[in-house]
């Protein structure tokens, strides 16, 4: 089908190689965890597709979850509203944070997602002084 959007959220590995030349989309948003490999990836990009990859687009579900344990931990509950809130914040930043880093580094998304992950581990260890 003609899409803008395509939103793979089912399974891994639903965009392979073998089918990856029909996708017409200009947009992929990976909702599943891991639903294009790594060579219908390559394929994909090499095309101009753009890949919105699974560690940043279904990241909402690990942000509440997160909320959620610091709501239980100060005994201090939120309403939806302000729930949808903070996440619109925490996500918005994490796009910006990535869009940012794929310029920087003339790299996809996901590439751009792996760097700020890795960056943030390497500050992280830094500052608490795991290793000298």
């Amino acid at each position: 089908m003609d899409v803008d959007v395509l939103i793979p959220a089912a399974l891994e590995a639903q965009i392979t190689t073998e089918n990856a030349a029909s996708i017409r989309a200009k947009v992929i948003v990976e909702g599943a965890n891991g639903p294009v490999t790594a060579d219908a990836d390559r394929m994909l990009t090499g095309r101009g597709v753009t890949i919105v990859p699974d560690i940043l687009a279904n990241a909402g579900g690990v942000v509440v979850s997160y909320f959620e344990w610091v709501q239980s931990r100060a005994q201090f509950y939120w309403e939806l509203d302000e729930v949808e809130r903070r996440l619109a914040i925490w996500m918005r930043r994490a796009m910006e944070s990535v869009l940012v880093t794929a310029k920087a580094y003339d790299a996809t998304y996901r590439e751009a997602a792996f760097i700020v992950a890795v960056e943030r581990v390497a500050r992280a260890i830094e500052r608490r002084g795991i290793f000298p």
